[in-house]
């Protein structure tokens, strides 16, 4: 099966893991993944035993470990004097074979190997949240200063800045008590655009339930927002000129239907911030430069969580509440 549109299509490689390497490495949900130098593959998940998998990328598992985060959710690769370093985001929310959880969430940053260097915990305890406030990130981005950004999207729904080192700095965003345009409702994910040059950097953060991403300056100014009607669009992900995103749920047709209706699929943006291609959903129509609404076309995913981009230019899609599959391999045509 093919699809996309445009220049962007891709043959579906839904057995990219072969069958049976699952016996030894678990998982619940597949969330976040990046590549590091060397090509291997790093992906978070939340099962109770390995947090993190390590992949090649051909599907081959190497290794999995990890239950610091259970309830690993973002992932965010990072480099300092060329060396790599690992953001891992933990919401707070989580299973086990006895029920749901939520707890205070928190962000580790690690090396390769999984030892920590520092974490990040609730922002009350820098006076940036009030008691009674809820902190469950889902993201991290580095500024190219080295300022790392933390998106509350389960929790309070602020994004807070630290410097380096992890001294709070900042607080923007939020749900309530700003202008509709600019609120963030479920601030799933973030990222630094520096297409523009890194002098030029701005913050791109999901506002997921209002089916668009919001921009802000550096600095937390509002800048505008793009819309991505149709779809509940988690993080952001940039590479070369385009804005890839994994689709969680679209509103089609069938919404009501299905057991937490399984209609994700992923997005492509141009440089332009205009969607250029839906892998797995409808062909992106602009009628009077508005995006007309995107809908799952084809059943390939369930809910798409995040898309890793290739140094060669596939793409592989983790997916959450997928009955405890693997991720999907799109390799480029």
């Amino acid at each position: 099966m093919v699809i996309g549109h445009g220049r962007h299509r891709y043959k579906v490689v839904k057995e990219w893991v072969a069958p049976g390497q699952g016996r030894h490495h678990p998982i619940l949900n597949c969330h976040e993944m990046v590549q590091v130098k060397d090509g291997r593959l790093f992906m978070v998940g939340d099962h109770w035993d390995n947090q993190m998998l390590v992949f090649k990328p051909d599907g081959t598992i190497l290794d999995s470990w990890g239950s610091a985060w259970p309830g690993g959710h973002g992932l965010t690769l990072s480099e300092e004097n060329g060396e790599e370093f690992l953001f891992v985001t933990d919401s707070g929310l989580w299973k086990s074979g006895s029920g749901g959880y939520r707890q205070t969430g928190r962000v580790a940053k690690i090396d390769l190997s999984g030892r920590e260097i520092f974490s990040i915990s609730h922002p009350m305890s820098v006076g940036a949240y009030e008691p009674g406030m809820f902190f469950n990130p889902t993201e991290v981005a580095i500024a190219p200063n080295g300022d790392i950004y933390v998106v509350d999207g389960y929790g309070s729904q602020f994004v807070l800045r630290y410097d380096a080192r992890g001294k709070f700095l900042q607080r923007f965003g939020g749900k309530d008590g700003v202008p509709a345009e600019q609120r963030l409702n479920n601030a799933h994910g973030i990222a630094i655009d520096t297409r523009q040059g890194a002098d030029k950097a701005t913050v791109i953060v999901t506002s997921r339930a209002d089916n668009c991403f919001r921009r802000f300056s550096l600095d937390g100014q509002y800048l505008g927002t793009i819309p991505v009607p149709g779809a509940m669009v988690c993080r952001p992900v940039i590479a070369d000129q385009e804005i890839y995103a994994g689709v969680c749920w679209s509103k089609t047709p069938d919404i009501n239907k299905l057991p937490q209706n399984p209609s994700g699929f992923t997005v492509i943006l141009g440089a332009d911030d205009r969607v250029v291609s839906a892998p797995g959903g409808t062909a992106p129509v602009y009628e009077d430069g508005k995006l007309q609404p995107l809908m799952q076309a084809e059943r390939v995913f369930d809910h798409g969580h995040d898309v890793c981009v290739l140094d060669n230019g596939d793409l592989i899609v983790c997916q959450w509440n997928a009955f405890q599959t693997y991720p999907v391999k799109l390799e480029k045509v």
